[in-house]
């Protein structure tokens, strides 16, 4: 499949080749027909990206914040790297996609293969939409018409806030794509509409659907417009769809509206309020959220679950249906908003189109590829490699931000040969794939975990994913490198030492390894250097300041992330246990008691091991501190002497002999020295790092942990 990427370091648009994304539970996988550029929308995003990187500053000034943070705790290194990493990656461009479904995930009722619809899909000839973003087209919506249901649902959204009634005036400042498209909901209302623009040719649109129109651009003054439109008491409501950093839409809502108007912001304008102009008037001010209810909302959008129409009457799906019918009515007219067609191939030329003219309007792309084209799983990305047959010949199983940022970067500095990347969707795949060097990216994840010319499988998915596809890498004889955790169960963690067991009784060893990438750092080493000596037991306190994580992100899912205890905490028991280097023999863990206000208090625990050897110590693992307070420290207690590490950048020893400080200019959290060691152990033939007994002692002890905090 190709699809729309925008580069957000120098801006220009690409079409990029992928491999087909697969059907998986509650998507539809859709053959594009077309598309439809979002002038506003996606004119800012074109335009951020080719702004300079100070001009990307000003634009986001809270972003800003968070990377003087970042620098503050991390180092400024390591929040350079961050920073790029993240504006290296591609965007993809748009939200108004119609095609024909080609093929069905489970839990996906109420759709079929063939059927015509709507999505909020990107400018791509293949997409994957979860089904509550779908909605079928009916038979007398032609292609044309329907692309524009998604963009019209914003509009229809900052309606249903406003409420309006039969026979109330309302006034649209900006009247684009989105404007123009609310000036006909209105009407369709029974409201009389004042639009206000600063372009005759869409206010001379706006006219053709019934609005009195206001340009202050030659002079017309809105507030006056506004008032003499109302008949001298003030417009019952002001909806907002311009795009613009000035105040102006809102201090001229605010004084043309009668008492107890309501302004709703659907557009992007400047946000300096008047207080008495909104206090003595008791206007309701309201910012819309895109297309309705459960927009952002993972276990709407995600994971397909509906809202009872009975409680919440119109969701995202539902305001989609309600603009089909609006168009089967003839109540809502797209086709004079159409400005221009293109061919997808001519993507590039669109954009140049859309940055050049801000008089364009609806922007359409069509797509007439071959089907057989698009539906292709394996996509080569560099030129064939010779491979060497006992070196660890790399596949990836994942693309995701970890992957790319760290996992990946590190196998290739550690020498790996880089032969397939497997995602779900493609597109990620491709997108780091080419940069890191891989043979070929593929959405065939089982293909590439039997190909034999892959003799290591390194898994970066979600955690609930993890334990099978380490299970099915080892029934095909690979090294598996697994980023944590190994398992969220315990059944899935039974599955995985069954299997490992067999092949060590067939006469295979294949090499386990868990992404434990902490004990390898530089300064870890060296406090396990200086611990090794002792013959008394120690005592650790590790303290994790985790930051907050909502309650409704993949990973605070028991069922998807494991929980953070599961999926982020097992770094501090498998590196205590390291550094003890003894077996852990007790496990007590206390987690924040339920209260109201708090949605999850798993995420802030105390947690004690006791060791064989007689050391003990307590994890701290805290989620509701500061940012700007260190995120991790370990220190450690042992023969008269106490060593501290301040967030991986300062070792300081406190009465050790020999030993005062050992300071690194960047963080350095062992990634690098992980992999290289995993590879290295592949290449000479000799036990992985880790022992697998210790890997699977630190997952069960884990899972234990989580287990008491959950029955508390």
């Amino acid at each position: 499949m190709k699809q729309v990427l925008q580069d957000m370091i120098k801006g220009g648009s690409t079409i990029v080749e992928s491999p087909v994304p697969q059907a998986t539970q509650g998507n539809l996988v859709i053959n594009t027909t077309t598309t439809l550029i979002s002038a506003g929308t996606e004119r800012m995003l074109v335009g951020f990206g080719k702004a300079s990187l100070v001009e990307k500053a000003r634009q986001q000034p809270d972003k800003v914040k968070m990377v003087l943070e970042k620098v503050q705790t991390d180092g400024l290194m390591t929040t350079i790297d961050a920073v790029k990493s993240k504006l290296a990656q591609p965007l993809p461009l748009g939200y108004c996609n119609v095609g024909v479904i080609a093929d069905l995930g489970t839990n996906t009722d109420g759709f079929k293969v063939g059927d015509r619809v709507v999505s909020n899909g990107p400018h791509s000839d293949v997409v994957r939409v979860g089904k509550n973003l779908c909605a079928k087209i009916p038979d007398n919506v032609t292609d044309d018409e329907a692309v524009f249901t998604v963009v019209a649902s914003i509009g229809l959204q900052g309606l249903r806030l406003a409420e309006p009634t039969i026979g109330e005036c309302f006034a649209v400042t900006g009247v684009g794509l989105i404007g123009l498209l609310t000036v006909q909901l209105l009407r369709a209302q029974g409201c009389r509409v004042l639009a206000i623009d600063f372009d005759d040719s869409k206010l001379e649109l706006a006219r053709k659907f019934g609005a009195v129109v206001c340009n202050p651009g030659k002079g017309e003054d809105p507030i006056a417009a506004g008032m003499a439109f109302s008949r001298g008491a003030g417009v019952d409501g002001v909806i907002i769809t311009a795009s613009t950093k000035s105040n102006d839409p809102i201090v001229q809502a605010a004084r043309m509206s009668r008492k107890r108007g309501r302004i709703v912001l659907v557009g992007v304008t400047g946000l300096e309020l008047n207080r008495a102009d909104f206090y003595e008037k008791e206007l309701s001010f309201q910012v819309s959220c895109s297309y309705g209810p459960g927009r952002y909302d993972p276990s709407y959008e995600e994971r397909g679950h509906d809202y009872p129409l009975a409680f919440v009457r119109w969701t995202e799906q539902r305001n989609f249906e309600a603009i089909l019918d609006m168009m089967v009515s003839g109540a809502l007219d797209v086709k004079e908003l159409i400005s221009h067609r293109f061919k997808f191939e001519d993507a590039a030329k669109a954009y140049d189109l859309l940055v050049a003219d801000s008089t364009s309007l609806g922007i359409l792309l069509e797509y007439t590829s071959s089907l057989a084209s698009r539906h292709v799983t394996t996509v080569k990305l560099n030129s064939a490699t010779e491979y060497t047959k006992e070196a660890p010949i790399v596949g990836f199983v994942g693309a995701g931000n970890f992957a790319s940022r760290v996992l990946i970067p590190a196998f290739k500095v550690a020498g790996a040969e880089m032969h397939s990347i497997a995602t779900s969707g493609g597109v990620n795949g491709v997108i780091h794939g080419s940069k890191a060097g891989f043979s070929e990216a593929t959405t065939d994840t089982s293909s590439m975990l039997s190909n034999g010319s892959v003799n290591t499988i390194v898994i970066a998915t979600r955690h609930s994913s993890h334990a099978s596809f380490v299970v099915e890498a080892l029934k095909e004889n690979k090294n598996v490198f697994v980023e944590k955790p190994l398992a969220i169960t315990h059944d899935e963690l039974n599955q995985i030492k069954e299997i490992y067991n067999q092949k060590l009784l067939d006469g295979k060893s294949p090499k386990l390894m868990v992404g434990f990438n902490r004990r390898f750092s530089p300064q870890i080493q060296k406090m396990k250097a200086l611990l090794y000596p002792l013959k008394e037991p120690k005592s650790f306190i590790m303290t994790m300041n985790a930051g907050f994580i909502p309650a409704e992100h993949w990973t605070q899912d028991n069922l998807i992330g494991g929980g953070r205890i599961i999926g982020e905490a097992c770094h501090f028991v498998d590196l205590m246990r390291f550094l003890a280097g003894s077996e852990i023999i007790s496990v007590q863990a206390r987690r924040m008691g339920q209260v109201e206000g708090v949605d999850i208090v798993e995420d802030k625990a105390a947690i004690i091991l006791g060791f064989a050897d007689g050391s003990f110590g307590t994890i701290h693992y805290l989620a509701n501190g500061s940012a700007s307070f260190p995120k991790e420290r370990i220190d450690v207690f042992a023969a008269g002497g106490t060593l501290q590490l301040d967030n991986f950048r300062k070792l300081t020893g406190y009465g050790w002999k020999g030993f005062k400080r050992m300071n690194l200019w960047k963080q350095d959290k062992g990634q690098n020295a992980c992999a290289a060691a995993f590879l290295d152990s592949i290449r000479a033939g000799c036990e992985a790092p880790i022992d697998a007994d210790e890997l699977f002692e630190v997952a069960q002890v884990t899972i234990d942990i989580a287990e008491q905090l959950r029955a508390q």
